[in-house]
C-alpha cells in the first residue's frame, strides 16, 4: 500500500474523521501511519505488533492508566493531548517511579477535523520529548457523530521504581512535625479550562499549569531521603489530596492560608464565581510531605527549578484533630477543610 500524507488525505476529501477510519481497512491504516506512527515514531512502535515488548530496568514496575475527556479540548496553556501525556507521566512520577513507556488510545467522533487531531498528536509528541519517554502502543476507535464529544484519549504508563521509593505514594512513613510543600500557584488549570469553556464578558489571564514533572521530582528524590509522600492535586485540588492523606494515619493536618500560593487571576475568578482555590484542579503541581529536618533543603531545590519557582511550605502534620484538615485563616481563625461535595468543575481533565 502506498502511504499518503495528511495533505493528500485532505485533497482527497478526507479532511475529517469518517467511520471508515475505524473499520480496520485502508483508511484506518492510512490514519495510523500518517498521524500516529509518523509523530510517535520509535523503534518499538514501528514494529506495530499486538503487544509492545519492553525492556525494564527494575523488577519493581509502576503501572497507571487514565482517561481524558476535557472540554474544551484546546485551552490556554494546553490541549487534551498535552494533558493526556503529562497526567500519566506525573501519576508515575509522584509514585516515586521513573516513567518509561506510554500507551495512547483514541476514541474519535465521526466528522472530527484531521487537522485538529494532528495538532493534538503533535502536542503529545512534544510532551513525550520533554519527558524523555516513548509512546509504544495504542488503539483508535471511531464512533458515530453525536456518540462521543469530539475526542477522548486514554493513556496508560509504565515506570521503574526503586525499593527505596515504593512507599512514597502510600504516606505510611509520615509523622507529626513533617512539613507540607507545593511547587507553586494552585488552581491555574481548572480556571484556565473553565474560562475557555464559558462565555464570560471579561478576559481571564490564567494559563493552565499542565507540565511533566518527572525530572523535577527526580531531583527532589535525589536531594533528600526524607521525602515521605507525594501526590498530584488534580481533580478535587489540594483539599482532596490533604483529606485523603489525613485519613491514612493517626494524625491531623494544618495548613496556613497566608502561605498558599495563588495567582491574582485565580483569586479574582474564584471571588467572582464563588469557588475555593483549594478545590480547583491542577495539572503541573505536586504536594510533598518532607521531614522537618530536610524541608528547607527540599524547598530550596524546588525553588531553583523552572517548575517550582513559586514553591512554598503550606502546612504541617500535627498530632491534633487526627483525620481532619484545618485551615488557619489570614484573620486568625480556623476552619475545617472537608472533602468536596458534588461536582464543582466537570470535565476538567
Amino acid at each position: 500500500m502506498n502511504k499518503i500524507n495528511t495533505d493528500q488525505m485532505e485533497k482527497a476529501g478526507h479532511d475529517r474523521i469518517l467511520l471508515s477510519h475505524g473499520n480496520g481497512g485502508r483508511m484506518m491504516h492510512e490514519l495510523i501511519e500518517n498521524i500516529f506512527v509518523k509523530h510517535f515514531d520509535n523503534k518499538i512502535l514501528r514494529e506495530q505488533t499486538d503487544a509492545a515488548i519492553l525492556r525494564l530496568t527494575s523488577t519493581n514496575v509502576a503501572f497507571t492508566t487514565d482517561s481524558f475527556v476535557v472540554d474544551p479540548i484546546f485551552f490556554p496553556g494546553g490541549d487534551i493531548g498535552k494533558l493526556a501525556v503529562c497526567g500519566t507521566v506525573n501519576d508515575l512520577a509522584v509514585s516515586g517511579a521513573t516513567p518509561l513507556y506510554l500507551s495512547a488510545s483514541f476514541i474519535i467522533e465521526e466528522g472530527f477535523p484531521l487537522a485538529d487531531l494532528e495538532k493534538i498528536v503533535l502536542s503529545m509528541k512534544n510532551e513525550v520529548h520533554k519527558a524523555k519517554i516513548s509512546i509504544v502502543t495504542g488503539d483508535t476507535k471511531v464512533v458515530n457523530k453525536g456518540k462521543c464529544d469530539k475526542v477522548f484519549i486514554n493513556t496508560s504508563g509504565i515506570g521503574a521504581i526503586q525499593d527505596k521509593n515504593k512507599s512514597i505514594g502510600t504516606g505510611n512513613k509520615i509523622r507529626p512535625g513533617d512539613k507540607i510543600l507545593i511547587n507553586g500557584n494552585i488552581g491555574d488549570h481548572g480556571i484556565a479550562v473553565m474560562s475557555a469553556r464559558e462565555s464570560f464578558n471579561f478576559h481571564s489571564p490564567v494559563v493552565s499549569d499542565c507540565a511533566p514533572l518527572n525530572f523535577f521530582i527526580q531531583r527532589l528524590l535525589n536531594t533528600s531521603k526524607q521525602v515521605r509522600f507525594m501526590r498530584d492535586p488534580t481533580r478535587g485540588g489540594v483539599a482532596t489530596v490533604l483529606n485523603e492523606l489525613a485519613g491514612k494515619g493517626d494524625f491531623g493536618i494544618e495548613i496556613d492560608e497566608a502561605s498558599l500560593p495563588v495567582s491574582e487571576g485565580v483569586v479574582g475568578m474564584c471571588e467572582i464565581l464563588g469557588f475555593d482555590p483549594l478545590y480547583i484542579a491542577n495539572e503541573g503541581k505536586v504536594i510533598i510531605v518532607a521531614g522537618r529536618r530536610d524541608s528547607d533543603k527540599v524547598l530550596s531545590v524546588m525553588k531553583s527549578s523552572r517548575e517550582g519557582k513559586q514553591s512554598a511550605v503550606i502546612g504541617e502534620i500535627v498530632r491534633d484533630h487526627p483525620g481532619k484538615v484545618v485551615l488557619k485563616t489570614v484573620t486568625g481563625g480556623k476552619r475545617i477543610i472537608d472533602l468536596l461535595t458534588g461536582e464543582q468543575l466537570p470535565r476538567i481533565c
